[in-house]
This record gives structure tokens, sequence and C-alpha cells, in this order.
């Protein structure tokens, strides 16, 4: 009997699952997909759950993976949901919940169309769900452990789709073969505090700071690439915490973001901020310490094989022709690009992370009709 998308995202929305909590979704994914004759394998590391499944034979000289998470962000203030944000409940021809589009039903969709097509068509190959806990947080111990649990238990995917939402309006828009890099950047500049009616005697670190976010914001870092967009960097905040109006602060702070495209790396980036940063702590006398955390680097899989296989099909069910995208933030796809080649495709993702997050029914149906078209072409 088919396996119903509409009715698993319900039971897994019903799945409490803000990360790092499991919420019994993973355990319900591992019941329903072990019933289907797929090896099920728990990958659990520092305290996050993750989940392994393979229908066919270890080591096949073809597989099709499907990566995703069914970890959630936070409800927010839920005094302001007018559902249950756990309630999966059906309005108007929305499903509500957190984590209904970001992403339970990309989840439940490629594994209803995952378990159909290896039960009503068994293939020469194999079929791959690797699905991780912790997407929506720090990212340390969720697809990076999948991936390492394969490469040390000899299993590996050919190719691999990665289904968080990937269309900003209708269904079949665009699909992802990349992403941009991200790196934040924490400075705190510390000079000498003293009375503000007595400069000679203090330092201030404040002109410092602001010299230092204009010099990194005015640089235009690139015109943007085939594929990509120009990078971008924004100040986040300059913080102070001076209440006083006649004391000179002896540190201040400030945070960037930079979403960078393949004309940069990390190190690249970071290197360039530190001579800046050295040359301004000179000029003005005071020092700097930068921190640097980075997300992600950027990366593309050129348009080919898979991004053809994917948009076929799209546009066989949709009438639409994706577009090739690489906008957005970050995703577990900057992970999977190290083990093989890897695009995403999803649903419409217009409420996700919001209040009152919902997806439209039709459209879980629609993307498991897709996913298992990718499957039944991939394995012709």
């Amino acid at each position: 009997m088919p396996i119903d998308p509409v009715a698993l995202t319900a039971d897994l929305v019903r799945c409490p699952s803000v990360t790092p909590a499991e919420g019994g979704a993973l355990v319900l994914l591992e019941r329903v997909l072990s019933e289907a004759g797929f090896t099920c394998t728990r990958v659990d590391r520092g305290g996050i759950c993750n989940l392994y499944a393979r229908w066919g034979r270890q080591g096949a000289n073809r597989s099709f993976g499907f990566n995703g998470h069914t970890d959630v962000v936070p409800l927010g203030d839920e005094t302001a949901w007018t559902m249950p944000p756990f309630g999966a409940e059906i309005k108007d021809g929305f499903l509500y919940g957190r984590g209904a589009t970001d992403m339970k039903s990309g989840v439940a969709a490629f594994a209803a169309a995952a378990i159909d097509f290896v039960t009503e068509t068994p293939p020469d190959g194999a079929v791959i769900l690797a699905i991780t806990g912790d997407e929506e947080a720090d990212a340390l111990h969720g697809t990076t452990a999948l991936l390492d649990w394969m490469g040390a238990h000899n299993e590996a995917m050919s190719v691999c789709l990665v289904g968080e939402p990937t269309c900003p309006n209708v269904m079949g828009e665009a699909m992802k073969i990349g992403r941009r890099g991200s790196l934040t950047a924490f400075f705190t500049a510390t000079g000498v505090q003293g009375h503000a009616a007595y400069p000679h005697r203090a330092k201030n670190p404040m002109p410092a700071m602001a010299r230092l976010m204009d010099i990194l914001s005015s640089r235009v870092l690139d015109e943007g690439t085939a594929h990509f967009d120009p990078s971008s960097l924004q100040v986040l905040t300059i913080d102070t915490g001076n209440p006083a109006t006649n004391v000179i602060p002896a540190q201040t702070k400030a945070t960037l973001n930079i979403r960078f495209n393949d004309t940069h790396s990390s190190a690249e980036l970071i290197a360039w901020m530190q001579s800046e940063t050295d040359k301004v702590a000179a000029d003005f006398g005071v020092t700097f310490d930068m921190q640097v955390k980075v997300s992600g680097e950027s990366f593309v899989t050129p348009p080919g094989p898979l991004s053809d296989l994917i948009g076929k099909a799209v546009t066989a069910e949709t009438g639409r022709t994706p577009t090739l995208s690489t906008s957005g933030g970050t995703s577990d796809a900057r992970f999977v690009k190290d083990h093989c080649p890897v695009v995403e495709f999803g649903l419409v993702g217009k409420t996700m992370h919001q209040v009152d997050e919902r997806v439209a029914v039709d459209q879980i149906g629609q993307l498991k009709t897709i996913y298992k078209r990718i499957l039944t072409d991939y394995f012709a």
C-alpha cells in the first residue's frame, strides 16, 4: 500500500523535535523504513540523534541518496500561534506546525517516495536516506556524523538530493546547485577608560571600531560570478554598553557577517580582515581581538547529469523549468558536497521558521511524485 506523505508529515510534526531533542521523529522514521525493508542504523553522536537507512546491498555500484533533517527551530512566542505548533492540524488546504515546511514535509516526501519505489520496482542499486537531528543549530554532530560513519563502514552515496525548501513562490521554481559561504567575525577593541572632559588621559576605542567597520563594509568584495550574486558583508551590531555621558569607554564590540561566493575562501577573507584590523589598531593606538566562526565554504555542483535529472523530473510534474540557484543561507549540502555531487530541491519555503509555519497539503503529494520520478529516471 503506498505511503501517504501527508499523514507521515503530520506524524512527524507532532514530534516536538526542537534541536537537540529527537522528539520521536527518528524513532518513527526508523520503524516505517525498517518495515519497508530498509536496513536502519542509528548514528548518534555528541547528544544528537541521526538515522542512516539503506535499501539494497552495501557497496552497490549505484546509490541514490536523500539527505534531510527532522530537528526544528524553537517556537518563538507560542501565544502568537493561531494553531497548535505541534498539532499538525489542517485548515484551508494547509498543514500547520513547526517543521511543516522546514523540513518534515520534505523528509516525509522522500521517505514515502523511496519506500514506494523500492517496493514497486526494486532497483539494481541502493537507495539511501541520511536523516539528521542537528541541522538547525551548530550542525556539529548531524550530517557530518553520518558522513563520518559512512566513511568508516563502506557506505556511500553516488549522488545526493537534499530535500530543503528551494522554491520562493511556486512549486518547481528553483533548485539549488550550490550555496554561498558564511562567516561571522566578532571584534573587541580595547582602549583606556577616562573622563570625557580629559580625553588626553584616555584612549577611546569607539572611533577605531567605527573606522574599522567603515573600511570593511565599504569594500566591494566582488561583482558576482557565473553562478553567484556578489558577496555581501553586513555589520550586524556595534555594542559599547555605556550608560554614562561623561565617561570614555574602555571597550567596544562589533559583529559582522560575510556571505561569500566562489571568488573567495574563508581563509582569504579572514586574512584581509586581520590586515585591516592591524592597521586601524596601529593608527589609533588601541588593541583589537578578532574571533571568527566559519559556518561553511562556498561551493557549486556544476550543471550536469544530476541537475539535469532533477530538472527534467520537476518539469514533467510541474510544467516549470527550475532555475539553478545558489541563494539563501547554509544547508547540510555544504557537508555532502565533499562526499558526492549534491543538489537541493524541495517545496515552497515562504513560512519556514515563522509563527504559524505551514505547508500546502497538495505540495507534499506533488513533492513525493517528483522524488519518485527522480528515482525511477536515475535507475532506468
